[in-house]
């Protein structure tokens, strides 16, 4: 029963634009702007349906209690007193980009065959940091069965770790061992780089893995700099493919031999910048997309945000590439813009662990049925809209709280309520 689980983070209803991270385009671009939240819930909701529907296995993380209080009184201030970008930052709900929230070594890659998850500490960018201890709560309670899963406290600081969006994995088929990579940064132009290469090395030897089977890749200054804060959104692989944009990474060809020694069965599909800029990329989100196994030998589907559709270069090559009979044999075109108007396509909605469902404590796992139940706390007590400035109101901070508290009651999972 081994197979790919993804976890998607429910959007909060705290989701507004407020601008706060810094090398990601489209939040700097939408800083200011009136959110959805429950438009955004809704969407992140479909698109669980839509894996559903496609076969895949998936699960689901609870927003994290915001505004968070108790950081805030660390800072030795409140939601009232608090300067306008502190207050943001506690109210900030991107913990529904789940791909960060922790970095994942399934059990046949580990020397002790239990699944490793390594919560990220997030902490380069402020509104991001004080996340890690919501997000181990949630991933303890998930993965609690010891026998299968060993759930890891955040590498210390000063070193950045930002989870599995800087992570890919190579391997025969999902519960065979595979080939990790680990995507560190260094710098790029303006903008800070999240992944320190001492994280990657840490998470690596944590969870026990084969330094035969394991590849630290530099990102590319050039991506970093053009607002791909993360690896996921210039790169991505699922079993032996690796699909990448040609500018994505450092030093790609001494990449590209490493990964061919070390997974011999590689599939390498590069996106040539004279077919789709960087700059197209980041826009459309192209690689921030789910890269999928299909059951019943269905070959492999992208769920990628309409961004990519929209963008004429890009569905062009897209179409090209699943008529050609490759690995890649469908495009599943999915609608998260409020996501995305925020910086966060459908690849940062959602953390891959493969492991076995059934060890998964089922709460945490999505049917139809219960994202029914979700849907409809959202469409009850998630707010409409929300400007930046709103913050700063009392109403909104009931509803805030009592929105998240009843979404934990009706799915039973009031031990997350603090």
């Amino acid at each position: 029963m081994i197979q790919e689980i993804n976890f998607d983070g429910i959007i909060g209803p705290s989701h507004n634009y407020a601008g706060l991270s810094l090398g990601n385009i489209a939040s700097s671009t939408n800083a200011g702007e009136a959110s959805y939240p429950r438009q955004a819930a809704l969407q992140g909701i479909a698109k669980m349906r839509h894996n559903i529907d496609l076969g895949l296995a998936q699960g689901f993380f609870m927003p994290l209690d915001r505004p968070n209080i108790g950081w805030l009184h660390a800072l030795g201030t409140t939601v009232e007193k608090a300067e306008s970008h502190i207050r943001a930052a506690a109210y900030s709900a991107s913990s529904m980009w789940a791909a960060n929230a922790a970095t994942i070594s399934p059990a046949a890659d580990s020397a002790d065959g239990k699944c490793h998850l390594t919560v990220a500490n997030l902490q380069t960018m402020p509104h991001r940091s004080h996340e890690w201890p919501g997000t181990l709560a949630q991933l303890q309670l998930a993965f609690a069965d010891h026998d299968h899963f060993r759930v890891h406290a955040p590498v210390p600081p000063p070193f950045g770790d930002e989870g599995a969006a800087n992570h890919m994995r190579l391997c025969a088929s999902h519960g065979e061992s595979g080939v990790e990579i680990f995507v560190y940064g260094k710098t790029g132009g303006p903008f800070p780089a999240r992944q320190h290469i001492e994280s990657s090395k840490a998470v690596a030897r944590k969870h026990g893995l084969s330094e035969d089977r394991v590849i630290f890749a530099q990102q590319s200054e050039k991506a970093i700099a053009a607002g791909a804060f993360h690896n996921d959104v210039v790169a991505v692989a699922n079993d032996q493919l690796l699909f990448a944009h040609e500018d994505a990474f450092e030093h790609r060809d001494k990449f590209y031999a490493e990964v061919a020694r070390k997974f011999p069965a590689v599939e390498i599909i590069t996106v040539p910048a004279e077919k789709v800029s960087l700059a197209n990329a980041i826009k459309s989100y192209l690689f921030n997309a789910q890269l999928v196994t299909l059951p019943d030998n269905g070959g492999m589907a992208l769920i990628l945000p309409t961004e990519a559709k929209d963008n004429q270069a890009v569905w062009s090559y897209l179409q090209n590439l699943v008529s050609s009979n490759g690995p890649i044999r469908k495009l599943c075109p999915v609608d998260v813009r409020q996501s995305m108007a925020n910086g966060g396509g459908p690849a940062c909605l959602r953390l891959r662990v493969v492991a076995d469902p059934m060890r998964v404590d089922q709460r945490f796992m999505a049917t139809p049925e219960k994202l029914d139940i979700i849907g409809e706390v959202v469409e009850k007590y998630w707010p409409e809209t929300l400007l930046p400035g709103q913050l700063v109101d009392a109403d909104l901070f009931e509803q805030v709280q009592s929105a998240r508290g009843k979404l934990l009651q009706r799915v039973q999972l009031t031990e997350l309520d603090s």
